[in-house]
């Protein structure tokens, strides 16, 4: 590994990174890195766990679903394991699927038969209930070395910074969004049933409440409708 041309690829990366217009541009951008960048990398792609659900985000393989589905279905696998410790290990690796592994004996062999032959993988976050994590693939065992890691691991501490603030960027754009949706149901509802700002809101609220939907989604449905009835 000549270092001096990482540190120059991973410049550019985090560059990339920043110019990206979107949360899913961004960990496009991560994973394609990830393939290019890390030595035995022939698949990547993000993991998030929300409880028990798992999402899959910017897999560059379909190999990549069927692992991250193969844990969600088992509840086992190094991804399960960072998430339920939450103080987690910042990197897991498994370097050999065809050694058997005690810690998940279910989902080591089962992913064997998926074709992978090792995988790494590396805390992005932690939020509450949420875990997410990029996982590195390779169909054949061994295929990660300490300079692989180290690599990753660089790779990974980008990825975690330029993931944090899409999402925050992102969260922003739906917070200002849903405020003038809620206004603009706000304005149907004053306008058809002459009521003040207040009374309005407190509509929108008491159907949000009585109903168990989000207010964002009530005031879709009346600005959609015209109405809540």
């Amino acid at each position: 590994m000549d270092w001096r041309v990482f540190a120059q690829q991973m410049a550019t990366m985090a560059r990339d990174l920043l110019a990206q217009d979107s949360v899913d541009a961004t960990l496009r951008r991560i994973t394609e890195s990830a393939t290019e960048l890390v030595e035995g990398c022939e698949a990547a792609g993000v993991l998030i766990l929300s409880g028990r659900r798992v999402d899959t985000l910017a897999p560059t393989h379909r190999l990549v679903i069927d692992s991250d589905r193969l844990q969600e279905r088992l509840r086992e696998g190094p991804c399960f394991e960072a998430a339920r410790t939450h103080q987690g290990e910042r990197v897991f690796r498994i370097a050999d699927f065809t050694v058997e592994e005690q810690r998940w004996p279910a989902y080591v062999p089962a992913a064997r038969e998926l074709g992978l032959g090792s995988m790494m993988g590396f805390l992005l976050f932690t939020e509450d209930e949420d875990f997410g994590a990029l996982n590195l693939y390779s169909s054949r065992p061994g295929a990660f070395t300490e300079v692989s890691e180290t690599a990753g691991w660089l790779l990974a501490s980008h990825a975690a910074v330029a993931f944090s603030s899409a999402r925050t960027h992102a969260q922003m754009e739906q917070a200002v969004e849903t405020r003038h949706l809620i206004g603009e149901a706000m304005g149907i509802i004053m306008g058809s049933h002459h009521l003040s700002e207040d009374q309005a809101f407190d509509v929108l609220r008491r159907y949000s409440q009585q109903n168990n939907i989000k207010l964002r989604e009530v005031a879709r449905r009346v600005c959609e409708e015209g109405s809540l009835s």
